[in-house]
This record gives structure tokens, C-alpha cells and sequence, in this order.
């Protein structure tokens, strides 16, 4: 069956981002960073509701009690849709000006994982790579990064990716599962403009890396040894993040971001910014790791 790509919604964002599928609820969430939102679509009815933050989220995951573990700019927040009430988790980098939370997933082991970046041009290696344990604890990973994102992991739960968008690399590291205790270190890829530089991924059930890049228009689809599978172009120039959705886990959203040239008062026909549906991948995605709160 050959790629097709269509929208899956009519509404564009400025910066949509961080596609979560929640199976509990049949809802796929995300994030509009710039607009301080966060959406949540029933997959059934497509009945849209979303919540207003007071800064820019940068990603969130999914709680086993059926809250969100939220990056707010520069605070990590325990957040209940029911009732929205929410309470400071952690504090990452809030002496630092230059910088907000950006990509975050929760891993096998039950902690949110997050990085940071640097949000002016041209980005400095001033950000950083953090764990944030279901008690609030934050363990630095890693330092010296320009725009952390591209977080995932294998089915096995025993190989985590992390890349960098500005200079390109993703990065593949041995991940103890239950523990959160990373091993040794390798990289996985190196992208260009031209091929697409890394943005927010995902893998599949056939342990496949998915990666947005964001630089190319591409959705680009590696094996587990980094070999470029696959490159899917996307009928926008920014793509953000996969993720496999449905109650099935067939199905592949993307979403976008709207490049400052193209606005959409000047063209209302853009689709920059929007969410799409990706068939004909022939694959499903892994189920969705729960940030632990007992």
C-alpha cells in the first residue's frame, strides 16, 4: 500500500508538538507550545477540549493516575485534566535565562526524561538533558546541548535515543529499564539540512526510530542498526513529532510547525502548523509508558 498523508484536523498552530495517545481514554493529546495549550481529541467523536497554561509547554507525558507530568518553560508540573489543578514537581534550569524545557517523554522505567534549549539564533551549547524522578528528584544526563529532542525508546526498553537538532546527531545509549541507569553510547545517525535535521521521534513495534526532520520536510524511518529506511515527505516543510495512535496503534499522526515566512493571514491555504495522518507505513507503534506517582 502506497504513503498517503492527509489532515487529520482543520486547525493549524503555531507550534504543534509532542502527539501523545492515551489509551485509557481513547484520546490523542498535544501540545501547542506558543499557544501555552494543551489539546486532547476523543478518537471517536473527534471532540476537541484543551487546557491554558501560564508559559510555554514544551511536552508532557501521561500519569498512572490519570494526571499529566508537564514541562512549563522552566518548571515540571503534576497537572489533573478533571479538575485543573496542578502542582510544581521540579524546578530544571531556572537560572537560566537563555533557555526553556523542550522535548520530554516518559520512559520504561516510570521517570519523565527532558531536555532543554536554547531558544535564541544561533543556539550556544548551554542546555541540557535531565531525569526527573516520580519524587522530584533531577538528575543531569547530559550538558552542553543546543536543542535537546528526539527522545525514545526501543521495544525491549533497553536502548534509549536522544538527538540534537542543531548540530544533527542522534544518539543511541544503553538504558537499564527499571532503573533508568544509562550504558554505553553511540551514534545512531547524523542529519543535515538536506536530510533533515532531528526533531521529536518515535519507534515502532518493529523497533524502527521515527524521526520529524524539521529541516527537510521529512519523516524519516531508520532500522535499528541507523540505516535511513525510509524518507516520507510531508506535505509541510516543518514537521515536529510521530506517534502511533489509535486503539490499534495503526495509526500515524505527525505534527507541524509554522515557519515565521509563512503565516496564515498572509495564506490562509497554508497547512503549516497542522496535524496529519500518515497511512500506508505497514507497522503499529508501542504502547505509551506511564510517569509512576506511587
Amino acid at each position: 500500500m502506497p504513503i498517503s498523508i492527509s489532515r487529520l484536523i482543520d486547525t493549524t498552530y503555531q507550534l504543534a508538538e509532542c502527539p501523545t495517545w492515551d489509551p485509557n481514554t481513547n484520546r490523542l493529546f498535544w501540545t501547542d507550545i506558543q499557544g501555552c495549550k494543551i489539546y486532547a481529541m476523543d478518537w471517536a467523536t473527534r471532540a476537541i477540549e484543551h487546557w491554558q497554561f501560564d508559559n510555554e509547554v514544551g511536552s508532557f507525558g501521561l500519569a498512572d493516575d490519570g494526571r499529566l507530568v508537564v514541562a512549563v518553560w522552566d518548571k515540571i508540573v503534576l497537572f489533573d485534566p478533571a479538575s485543573g489543578e496542578q502542582s510544581v514537581l521540579a524546578m530544571i534550569e531556572e537560572d537560566q535565562p537563555h533557555t526553556r524545557l523542550n522535548d520530554g517523554k516518559v520512559g520504561p522505567d516510570g521517570a519523565f526524561w527532558v531536555g532543554t534549549m536554547d531558544t535564541r539564533s544561533p543556539r550556544e551549547p548551554i542546555a541540557g538533558l535531565y531525569r526527573v524522578d516520580p519524587t522530584g528528584d533531577v538528575h543531569m544526563i547530559r550538558d552542553a546541548l543546543q536543542c535537546s529532542n528526539g527522545l525514545a525508546w526501543s521495544p525491549s526498553g533497553m536502548t534509549l535515543y536522544h538527538s540534537d537538532t542543531s548540530p544533527g546527531w542522534i544518539e543511541a545509549y544503553a538504558f537499564e529499564p527499571e532503573t533508568g541507569t544509562l550504558g554505553s553510547k553511540m551514534l545512531f545517525a547524523q542529519q543535515t539540512n538536506e536530510t533533515g535535521r532531528p526533531d521529536g521521534a518515535t519507534v515502532d513495534a518493529d523497533g524502527c526510530y521515527w524521526s520529524a526532520g524539521v529541516s527537510a520536510g521529512l519523516l524519516n524511518r531508520f532500522s535499528e542498526d541507523g540505516e535511513l529506511k525510509q524518507a516520507i515527505k510531508m506535505p509541510v516543510p516543518r514537521p515536529t513529532m510521530p506517534c502511533f495512535c489509535g486503539p490499534e496503534l495503526d495509526q500515524l499522526v505527525v505534527t507541524s510547525l509554522r515557519p515565521p515566512s509563512d503565516p496564515t493571514d498572509i495564506d490562509p491555504s497554508s497547512l503549516s502548523g497542522g496535524l496529519f495522518i500518515v497511512e500506508g507505513h505497514g507497522t503499529k507503534g508501542l504502547p505509551t509508558n506511564l510517569f509512576k506517582t506511587s
